[in-house]
């Protein structure tokens, strides 16, 4: 599978890999539409892991969206980047 998924409590959980190339790019669309097929699920939430995601990740998304829609499925999406961390004043000199 390009995707990885799971389902709990109604709900279809999907993460798209962020780097997909235009062959995988209709693997993971197919393989999304056929977990919502099969699964019928009250909801998906979809996850896109990374920063910079390709043109084909953000067309697997707007697919799985457009049948979402058609079989009156919500579709919520969260685009997850690296963990960030605050810089260290302390170390910072310091003007006397």
């Amino acid at each position: 599978m390009v995707i990885s998924h799971a389902f709990a409590d109604g709900v279809l959980y999907v993460t798209l890999p962020p780097d997909l190339d235009v062959t995988n790019r209709a693997a993971a669309a197919l393989e999304t539409e056929a977990l919502v097929h099969a699964h019928r699920p009250r909801l998906v939430q979809m996850r896109l892991d990374g920063t910079d995601p390709s043109p084909a990740s953000l067309s697997a998304l707007a697919r799985a969206r457009r049948v979402c829609a058609s079989l009156g499925i919500p579709l919520t999406f969260t685009a997850v980047g690296p963990a960030t961390t605050e810089p260290d004043d302390s170390a910072a000199p310091t003007a006397a």
